[in-house]
């Protein structure tokens, strides 16, 4: 087995994109903005989107008014995941809301 068969074997789903489809962010530009601006943790340090996300990782997404921490539960395989589906892919463990800083 060559090493790009390897490769392709092991599905890595990106952060940005895991974000998208786990209805955490609408979009994957939104969920690379937070990533970029430092509002997405993953297991506690700040991370890139295009880092790559495995079962059991925690995710933290702050937002202007919230803040949600979730595990990670399954990665998918492919890029689609139905809107049923996707609340599989994660378990809520807080959810919060900010209050405006004055």
């Amino acid at each position: 087995m060559t090493s790009f068969e390897l490769v392709t074997r092991l599905y890595l789903m990106r952060l940005d994109l895991f974000l998208k489809l786990s209805r955490l962010c609408p979009r994957r530009s939104v969920a690379q903005q937070l990533c970029d601006a430092g509002f997405v943790l993953l297991n506690g340090r700040p991370a890139k989107s295009a880092h790559s996300v495995n079962a059991n990782d925690e995710i933290m997404v702050r937002r202007r008014d919230r803040e949600t921490i979730v595990r990670v539960v399954s990665v998918p395989e492919n890029r689609s995941v139905s809107r049923r589906d996707a609340n599989s892919l994660i378990e809520m463990i807080s959810e919060r809301e900010l209050q405006d800083e004055i």
